[in-house]
């Protein structure tokens, strides 16, 4: 099946279809969970234990071509993607609206600010206008060390580099201002923490 986005650009179904496979181990201690594994696994445990409500954003799709083999199955041959996508993660707790991104990097000494695309910024700055709590969890994969990184923060580096400031974010910035986040067992990753402190 092709998916596309819509300026026509592949998306990478086959990667997708590995990380989201019925049959991966699920575990820990697998090194193939994506830091969006990670967190879905987070957000169940919140949901189960009544802790908060938050689920990845559904992505829509326009479908453009589908194959009939039999009559009992159909498939998806060719699709796009409606439209941008603004987060990926939205929900509620504590009656605080909660909206956020994950992010993965290679880079081990900073964030390129080009992981991020400006609808997704413009979004965040709505939310925070909206009084809501808007950050991003950029994890560095080298090392597995995640962060929290409230938006006001991303959005004025962000800003920064049309002024000429950088195109990232060293590492030793967002480890002075983001919340650092350690793997636990239940939730995996316990994000809700950090959100505690930018409510307080």
């Amino acid at each position: 099946m092709t998916i596309n986005y819509p300026n026509g650009q592949a998306f990478a179904l086959d990667r997708w279809e590995t990380s989201h496979s019925p049959n991966r181990v699920d575990s820990f201690g697998n090194r193939g969970m994506t830091l969006e594994d990670e967190i879905n696994k987070s957000n169940q445990y919140y949901l189960a234990n009544e802790i908060a409500v938050i689920h990845k954003k559904p992505t829509p799709i326009q479908i453009v071509s589908v194959d009939y083999p039999k009559r009992s199955a159909a498939k998806i041959k060719e699709a796009y993607f409606q439209r941008a996508s603004t987060t990926d993660y939205n929900g509620v707790y504590q009656g605080y609206y909660i909206d956020f991104d994950a992010k993965e990097t290679q880079n081990k000494t900073s964030f390129p600010l080009q992981n991020f695309h400006e609808h997704q910024i413009e979004h965040m700055r709505q939310c925070l206008n909206q009084q809501g709590i808007c950050f991003a969890i950029i994890k560095f994969v080298t090392d597995k060390t995640i962060f929290v990184l409230k938006a006001s923060d991303l959005i004025r580096s962000w800003d920064a580099q049309f002024s000429g400031g950088r195109k990232s974010i060293p590492r030793t910035e967002i480890e002075a201002k983001a919340y650092k986040v350690d793997y636990h067992i239940n939730p995996l990753v316990p994000y809700l923490k950090a959100v505690d402190q930018i409510i307080n």
